[in-house]
């Protein structure tokens, strides 16, 4: 049996499945490619083929359009198998956002998965997260630090619609990213009992229909108009969205970040919210030990941290470094939060 390091290899273009041709989320133009998620750090356009779920196809083609999301796009449901080559493959779901998922592959008898970005949060709008026993898990370490502990999304909403109920006639500007973060506020705000309107700003709007002819109903979404109808509302927009001064608004910054005290305060949040799309340090290591793999790569983030804890438990570690991948504060990332 080949240990994984020989068919699975980091590349200037990212990570290289040989006996398949194939690459996971590479960060340069390739032949084919097998994304696993439709953030643009881990999906770029034009690729010749693409491999991907339906769900991250369709964000794909609504980011880049058609023809830029991958001459060729092929569709793969979780848990349906094709053969690559000599390579079976298959995704699982990552619970990251909309269509994420988990790359399994397996090769003259040995299994890695590619985890991509993934948390193990529920969340209303994607599916969960689903371990795959395997011989190498690769895995990322936005969050790998023993600090980041996320707290209960469901607490971090209800510190927003306290503040919403003590400033009535103020509007509650959240910022956010288009994809994944916009709609799970959202979900989570509806799940909480907030039936009001919510504003969106055109630059979250295209995703939100993407999610909702997905079957992951949003409400009742408005386009922000003049600043008169946002008094009491609230107004999701990227980072960074310019308001017209009359709002005076409530600046929300929501995520993982959040935890950091000084990033809070660099982000010029008024009420900043720790909800986070990716695991955070005891996810990170639960879900290593779910997989059972007996060694894991990290891809991106912090690296040394989670290797040094996969060690003391007996855990092989390996750092791939590749690049390209960025987080959520990074101009036109949207990959961490």
């Amino acid at each position: 049996m080949p240990h994984p390091d020989t068919w699975l290899k980091p590349l200037p273009q990212g990570l290289y499945c040989e006996p398949g041709g194939f690459f996971i989320d590479p960060s340069r133009v390739v032949e084919r490619a097998v994304i696993t998620h439709a953030h643009s750090d881990h999906a770029r356009p034009g690729h010749k083929a693409v491999l991907a779920t339906a769900e991250t196809l369709a964000l794909m083609r609504a980011r880049m359009g058609p023809k830029r999301a991958g001459h060729a796009q092929q569709a793969l449901a979780y848990g349906e198998t094709i053969t690559i080559n000599d390579v079976r493959v298959w995704l699982q779901p990552a619970g990251h956002v909309l269509g994420s998922a988990q790359v399994a592959m397996e090769y003259r008898g040995s299994r890695v998965v590619v985890s991509g970005d993934y948390k193990r949060t529920p969340d209303p709008t994607c599916t969960p997260f689903e371990p795959v026993a395997c011989d190498v898990f690769v895995t990322e370490a936005t969050f790998g630090l023993p600090v980041f502990l996320h707290p209960p999304p469901e607490t971090e909403i209800a510190r927003l619609l306290d503040s919403v109920t003590l400033f009535p006639n103020r509007t509650h500007l959240v910022g956010c990213y288009s994809l994944g973060k916009c709609q799970r506020l959202i979900a989570l705000l509806r799940r909480a009992g907030y039936d009001a309107p919510i504003f969106v700003h055109p630059a979250l709007a295209a995703m939100c229909a993407v999610y909702e002819a997905g079957g992951i109903k949003l409400g009742d979404l408005r386009a922000v108009a003049n600043a008169h109808h946002l008094a009491g509302a609230i107004v999701l927009a990227p980072p960074g969205s310019a308001v017209p001064a009359a709002i005076k608004p409530v600046i929300v910054a929501a995520s993982g970040w959040m935890r950091i005290r000084q990033r809070a305060k660099s982000s010029g949040a008024e009420l900043p919210l720790i909800i986070s799309d990716h695991a955070d340090w005891n996810e990170l290591n639960r879900t290593i030990d779910d997989t059972g793999a007996p060694e894991v790569w990290v891809t991106h983030g912090w690296e040394a941290p989670l290797i040094h804890a996969a060690a003391q438990r007996g855990i092989r570690g390996r750092a791939l470094r590749l690049v390209g991948y960025g987080d959520e504060d990074a101009p036109d990332q949207e990959a961490a939060s």
